[in-house]
């Protein structure tokens, strides 16, 4: 353990008051001190998809990522731990600062958290945060939309139950994912909010470094925050990779040029959680110019407005994806299987594409990561190069199709495999690589996650450049890992939990007014 980072024990307290709302803007004034100043960090995260089917327990978290005081290892690089990265280069390269850790707690995206598991590590990270008074700086990883039974905004509870026990004086800001919610609570509780500015999030760093160093700042009296939010009553997927989306998030950064400008930030929703928060919003934060954060604010947002159903790709419906796929002169064509992905909420187990490649003799084609633990302990039975009869996904429920029942000959078996994104490992799971005898390739894996990179399929003894067609179960992240060996990138509109047109979603909650639902 370093001397500038404190261990708390673990606990988990109940009962912490519900602090009311607080302007942006506080005036700070610190009496001089002699001690170290300090910063508390920790996370919890999760996107919750009202219409999935899995359900989402301590459990759920255990799997992924359950990390107490002093367990986040120094060489992981995720999503996660921006915040916290940054914090510890802040307190390794200024000896000012000391560092509190407290618990890091993600899930894969899923149905909304039983309130049990929401409450339990809520509490968990404000004893922590009791423990660890006082506190000048708390800085927190959060996804920005879970849900909970009875929380139908459980950042904003977590941001304002935080503000009540640090008190007004301490500076308290969050990372978020980009497709996250944001309601008053949050707006009124914290000093920053700090999203990803792409789609792939491949930027993380970079903003828990924005928020470390904003914190810092207020911290110090150098900086009054005020953050200005505009709402575009819209809710839709925006991809920066390419135009429209491409210039807009430059422009964004160009702002943050402007010297009373800290931060910009485009939050562009998850179009599958039922909440009234749910919809694009701008977020603009200044140094104490509340009229000029408004005014940006507002002439982004209405650029945004104007991108309504232009901010991705087409997304092809099954039939028509497949022909433009088949009709390709070469390959690797990349088809994205919009429907299945883990990455907001689905079990990455469906067989729709699948099933209509094989009825289309469309068999060059390698899929994956397809979701089927069973499948994987099988092959690991049978071994490498072994041939057998073998029940491939469509487990899960309706959302996941009928099951395959094909004959394999398993080509690749790996036990903690990865697969890479933005430069970092990501954990597979045990995995297994199987082929058909009429060449299909599935990459099956143990541990229910998205497409990222294209070593996926390596991972499984596959060679991904083999395959005229590559179906990759993610909507987006995978664009990065996927461009340098793909000759066509298509998106398919599929069936599953994630289906595109949510306007034929149950929403119980959606605010009026909001696009596509009304238009």
């Amino acid at each position: 353990m370093r001397a500038d980072t404190l261990r708390l024990p673990h606990r988990a307290d109940k009962g912490f008051g519900h602090a009311a709302g607080l302007a942006f803007g506080r005036v700070r004034w610190q009496p001089e001190r002699t001690m170290k100043k300090r910063m508390f960090t920790a996370g919890f995260g999760h996107e919750s998809n009202s219409f999935s089917p899995l359900p989402t327990g301590l459990p759920s978290f255990r799997e992924h990522m359950l990390w107490r005081p002093g367990d986040a290892p120094l060489a992981y690089r995720g999503m996660e731990t921006g915040p916290l990265d940054a914090a510890r280069a802040l307190v390794r390269a200024d000896s000012d600062w000391e560092l509190v850790e407290g618990t890091l707690a993600y899930a894969t995206p899923s149905a909304p958290l039983t309130r049990s598991t929401y409450e339990t590590l809520r509490d968990e990270i404000l004893g922590q945060m009791e423990a660890a008074r006082p506190l000048d700086a708390v800085a927190l990883s959060l996804h920005g939309a879970m849900l909970a039974e009875g929380h139908p905004d459980c950042e904003g509870d977590l941001l304002s139950r935080a503000r009540g026990v640090v008190g007004p004086r301490a500076a308290i800001g969050a990372e978020l994912d980009l497709h996250c919610h944001i309601s008053p609570a949050m707006i009124a509780a914290a000093d920053a909010l700090v999203a990803f500015k792409e789609y792939p999030h491949s930027d993380y760093a970079a903003r828990g470094e924005e928020l470390v160093s904003l914190l810092a700042r207020c911290a110090r009296g150098e900086i009054r925050p005020h953050t200005a939010v505009f709402d575009c009553h819209q809710i839709a997927l925006y991809h920066t990779p390419v135009a429209p989306m491409r210039g807009f998030v430059d422009r964004m950064q160009a702002l943050e040029r402007e010297s009373a400008v800290l931060s910009v930030s485009a939050a562009h929703g998850f179009p599958w959680g039922d909440t009234p928060h749910i919809g694009t919003k701008v977020l603009v934060t200044t140094d104490g110019q509340p009229d000029l954060g408004a005014e940006l604010a507002a002439s982004l947002g209405a650029e945004l407005r104007e991108l309504r159903g232009h901010g991705t790709p087409p997304h092809l419906s099954l039939e028509d994806g497949l022909a433009r796929a088949a009709a390709s002169a070469d390959g690797p064509v990349v088809l994205a299987d919009t429907g299945d992905n883990s990455g907001g909420g689905a079990a990455n187990d469906s067989t729709f594409v699948a099933r209509a490649m094989m009825e289309a003799g469309m068999h060059d084609a390698g899929i994956g990561p397809l979701w089927d633990p069973v499948a994987v302990d099988m092959c690991r039975a049978a071994g490498e190069g072994a041939r057998l009869a073998l029940r491939v996904g469509g487990k899960v429920g309706p959302q996941s199709g009928t099951p395959l029942d094909l004959e394999v000959q398993v080509v690749g078996l790996a036990e903690n495999a990865h697969q890479t994104f933005a430069g970092e490992p990501s954990p597979l799971g045990n995995v297994a690589g199987v082929r058909t005898a009429e060449g299909m390739g599935f990459v099956l894996n143990d541990l229910r996650t998205q497409a990222f990179g294209a070593d996926l399929f390596s991972a499984a003894g596959l060679d991904p450049a083999s395959f005229r067609y590559l179906v990759v179960k993610s909507a987006q992240h995978f664009y990065d890992g996927f461009l340098p060996v793909a000759r066509e990138i298509l998106y398919l509109a599929s069936p599953g939990t994630m289906t595109h047109d949510i306007t034929r979603l149950p929403f119980a909650h959606r605010p009026p007014g909001l696009w596509p639902f009304e238009r």
